[in-house]
C-alpha cells in the first residue's frame, strides 16, 4: 500500500469531472459531487478520492502526512487561467481614467497609448526590473485559487525584448510555483519604429524570431493578434504557419473588436484556442464549435472597457463548443487575476451555469494550454492542483461575486498558499 504525502479529509463536497465519452476525440465532461470527501496525494499526484474508506483503502497514513481538515469547506481542481499577459513594467490607469472620460480603447492606441505605450516601458526596463514586477503577481494567481497559467510575451515587439521577456517566464517558472505555460506573441502590434515598413516586421518575426524562440525552447505556443488595424487574416495565416513549421502550437487574438474571420481562420490552422470572440457571428459558431479548437472567452476585458457585448457562450456551448474561461490579466484591457470574478461574469452576462463556468476554468482551460490528461480535473494520476474554498457549495465560488473564498492552495501536492497564516 503507497504513503501519502498528503491527506485532504472531511470536504462537505469534492467537485471532479467524468468523461462522457471515452473513445472521442474531443471528450466531454460531466460534474460530479462527492459529499463528505477525502483525497490523497502522492508524489505530486492524486492517488486516491472519494470516501474516507475508499481512500484509507487505497493509501497509508502516519505521522510523516501532512493533513488538511476540509470540514464544510468545497475542494475543487486548482483553476487553470489560459490567457493572461503578465510580462509587463507600468500600469497603465491614466487610459483607465481616459476612457471613463469618454476615450474609446481603440482612439488611446491611435494615439501612441495602449499596447505601444507598455511596450516602450518594457523596451526601457532591465530583466531584474521587470522580474521584481512580475514576480508578485504570480503569488497573486494562486491567492485566488489558479494554479496554472498561460503566459504571453508581446509587449517586447524587438528580437531583444521579446525573448527578455520570454526567458523571464522560463527563469520565473523555476523558483516560484504558480506553473507557465509561454505563448510567443511578437505579433501583438506593430511597434512604432516598422508602423510605415509593416511587412519589414512581419519578415522578422518569420525569419529571425520564431525561429529563435523554437530553437531555444522559450514558448510552446504562437498567438497572433488577428484584428482591424493590427495583423489581417492572412498576415496571421502567414505568421502561425511558420510557427508551426518549427513545432509552437497555434491561438489567436480572434473577432474581438470587428468581425474578421480569425475565428475560421484558427480552426482552418487547428488552433488550440480562439479567444475574445466578443464579435463572432453565427457561422463562426458553428465552424468552432464542429472543431477540437477551444472557444477562449475573456469576459474582464469586456467588463473592464466598459463595453456590454459579451461573447456568445450560451450559443457557443449550447452548439457544441468547449469554452473555457481566462482573465486576459494586462495593464490596458483587463487588469484582473481573478477567475472566480470570471465564472461571475459567464453566469451574469453569458448565461453560463455555474458547472459549466467551473468546468470553463478546470478541464476545458487545460484542454486550452494542451494539457487536459493531466491537469484541471480530480482524476487518479493527475497532477495534485487543488483549492480549499472557503464555500459549502461549489456555486457559492461565482455567487461571491469579487469576493476570494480560496482559503488553501495546493499545487503539485504542496501546500502554497494558505488563507489562515496570513
Amino acid at each position: 500500500m503507497q504513503h501519502a504525502d498528503l491527506l485532504i479529509r472531511n470536504a462537505r463536497q469534492l467537485v471532479h469531472f467524468v468523461p462522457q465519452n471515452i473513445n472521442a476525440a474531443r471528450q466531454e465532461y460531466e460534474l460530479y459531487l462527492i459529499p463528505d470527501a477525502w483525497l490523497a496525494v502522492k508524489e505530486q499526484k492524486i492517488a486516491a478520492f472519494g470516501t474516507k474508506e475508499e481512500v484509507l483503502s487505497e493509501v497509508a497514513v502516519d505521522k510523516q502526512t501532512e493533513t488538511i481538515d476540509a470540514t464544510g469547506k468545497t475542494v475543487t481542481p486548482g483553476l487553470i487561467d489560459p490567457h493572461t499577459h503578465p510580462v509587463f513594467f507600468l500600469t497603465r490607469e491614466v487610459e483607465f481614467e481616459m476612457r471613463i472620460k469618454g476615450k474609446s480603447y481603440e482612439e488611446i492606441a491611435a494615439a501612441g497609448g495602449g499596447i505601444r505605450n507598455s511596450v516602450r516601458a518594457v523596451r526601457q526596463a532591465g530583466k531584474r526590473e521587470l522580474k521584481t514586477k512580475i514576480l508578485p503577481r504570480l503569488r497573486r494567481f494562486l491567492e485566488l485559487g489558479t494554479t496554472t497559467i498561460e503566459a504571453k510575451s508581446g509587449y517586447g515587439l524587438s528580437f531583444e525584448d521579446e525573448v527578455k521577456s520570454l526567458e523571464i517566464i522560463k527563469e520565473l517558472n523555476e523558483i516560484q510555483p504558480l506553473e507557465m505555460h509561454a505563448t510567443f506573441l511578437g505579433a501583438h502590434e506593430i511597434p512604432d519604429e516598422y508602423r510605415r515598413n509593416r511587412e519589414e516586421y512581419i519578415h522578422l518575426l518569420q525569419n529571425k524570431i520564431i525561429p529563435f524562440v523554437a530553437k531555444n525552447n522559450l514558448a510552446e505556443f504562437c498567438d497572433v493578434f488577428c484584428e482591424q488595424g493590427v495583423y489581417s487574416v492572412e498576415e496571421s495565416r502567414r505568421i502561425l504557419t511558420i510557427a508551426q513549421n518549427y513545432g509552437l502550437k497555434s491561438r489567436v487574438h480572434a473577432d474581438q473588436l470587428h468581425l474578421t474571420g480569425a475565428t475560421q481562420m484558427a480552426v482552418e490552422l487547428g488552433a488550440v484556442s480562439a479567444d475574445h470572440l466578443e464579435k463572432l457571428d453565427d457561422g463562426g459558431i458553428r465552424k468552432i464549435a464542429a472543431s477540437n479548437t477551444v472557444a477562449c472567452l475573456l469576459p474582464g476585458a469586456v467588463f473592464f472597457l466598459g463595453s456590454h457585448q459579451y461573447p456568445p457562450g450560451r450559443k457557443l456551448i449550447d452548439t457544441g463548443a468547449r469554452v473555457c474561461l481566462a482573465t486576459d490579466f494586462n495593464p490596458g484591457s483587463s487588469m484582473t487575476q481573478s477567475q472566480p470574478l470570471m465564472m461571475s461574469l459567464a453566469c451574469l452576462f453569458m448565461k453560463m451555469t455555474p458547472a459549466e463556468a467551473l468546468q470553463a476554468t478546470t478541464v476545458h482551460a487545460a484542454a486550452a494550454i494542451a494539457r487536459e490528461n493531466e491537469l484541471g480535473n480530480i482524476a487518479l494520476g493527475y497532477r495534485a492542483d487543488l483549492v480549499v474554498w472557503n464555500a459549502e457549495d461549489y456555486r457559492q465560488i461565482p455567487y461571491y461575486y469579487g469576493v476570494n473564498l480560496a482559503e488553501k492552495v495546493i499545487k503539485r501536492g504542496k501546500l502554497v498558499f494558505s488563507r489562515q497564516e496570513q
